[in-house]
């Protein structure tokens, strides 16, 4: 694989660690902790534009997948 990418998708997976959920009913939380079902509902509605929608989407995935453990370790570091 392209080491360029290994970093890239690395850099995206710390990120995602540690970013907040900017608004709504779970405001201020860490967008990997944020319920399924509330993924589910962007999901079904929308994911916002930009990089919160994609990171939304990337946890979305995460979560539907069983790989959310992942980001879970991530963080903790």
């Amino acid at each position: 694989m392209n080491e360029n990418f290994i970093e890239n998708q690395r850099a995206i997976l710390l990120d995602l660690s540690t970013a907040v959920m900017p608004f709504g009913k779970y405001k201020g939380r860490k967008i990997h902790e944020l319920p399924e079902p509330y993924l589910v509902w962007f999901s079904n509605q929308g994911f916002p534009p930009g990089k919160l929608g994609e990171q939304l989407a990337l946890m979305y995935e995460l979560k539907i997948n069983g790989l959310e453990y992942l980001i879970k370790k991530i963080a903790k570091l």
